[in-house]
């Protein structure tokens, strides 16, 4: 067990200041949501009536965007490294295989924590005003990071499959674009009959709705409970998933 928690340590400490060196990804990983929200807030925001502030309205959904954007930089560095042979030098040695995906997992929280800080300052000064209290806050950065850890998770088994850094990008591509058919930029109501079931019934939904309550103070209904089980469920899948599909490619 300490051994397994030193290889963990060690593979963190390499993942961060990988991500710290690869500045362009870390650029824009960091700098995309804040233009995001500058467009809807500021370009789209007049035009969409959500029965709110859309600054207040939008903020969630940004967030959990915001935490796509590192997942799937979290993908492309997984599977770099199970493409360019440095996994191959890794089975030489005695690490646990737990360790190397953990080590990715730590670094996208990281990168992950600080774009939401950022994004958190920014829509303050965009005129974003919560209404939540200390113990309000806390169950959104803990949801959040509920969130954050089992998406960066099920990055890291797409990561593992990728054949290229490039096909990682694509295949994450669902966890960029799901947000946009949920209920982060307009509300279900106002979507086309048939595609409002979709923006109601699926994952993303009640996380934004939770984190929008908690913050805003709209209802929460049946969303916190909805929320706390897809992340749960789906931070147990990703990691069984990943870590099996890591041993089966690499025999450890």
């Amino acid at each position: 067990m300490t051994h397994a928690v030193a290889d963990a340590m060690t593979m963190i400490s390499r993942s961060v200041r990988l991500a710290r060196r690869n500045v362009d990804t870390l650029f824009v990983s960091l700098l995309l949501p804040l233009l995001m929200m500058a467009l809807f807030v500021y370009v789209f925001g007049g035009a969409i009536d959500t029965g709110t502030e859309y600054v207040n309205y939008v903020v969630p959904g940004i967030l959990l965007l915001t935490t796509g954007y590192g997942a799937a930089s979290t993908a492309m560095a997984v599977a770099d490294d199970m493409n360019s042979g440095m996994i191959d030098r890794l089975r030489s040695l005695p690490i646990h295989s737990f360790a190397v995906l953990t080590g990715h997992v730590v670094a996208s929280v990281a990168r992950n924590a600080t774009s939401t800080a950022i994004v958190i300052v920014a829509s303050l000064a965009m005129g974003f005003r919560p209404s939540g209290g200390l113990l309000d806050w806390l169950g959104t950065i803990g949801l959040l990071l509920l969130y954050v850890v089992a998406l960066s998770w099920l990055a890291a088994a797409l990561g593992v499959i990728a054949k290229s850094v490039e096909s990682a990008s694509a295949l994450s591509f669902i966890m960029l674009f799901l947000p946009y058919l949920s209920s982060a930029f307009v509300r279900p109501e106002s979507m086309p009959a048939w595609l409002r079931p979709i923006s109601e019934h699926q994952p993303i939904t009640p996380v934004i709705e939770t984190v929008r309550s908690l913050l805003i103070g709209t209802p929460l209904g049946d969303n916190g409970r909805l929320a706390l089980a897809w992340c749960s469920g789906l931070l147990l899948f990703s990691i069984v998933l990943a870590t099996s599909l890591y041993r089966r490619r690499t025999g450890k």
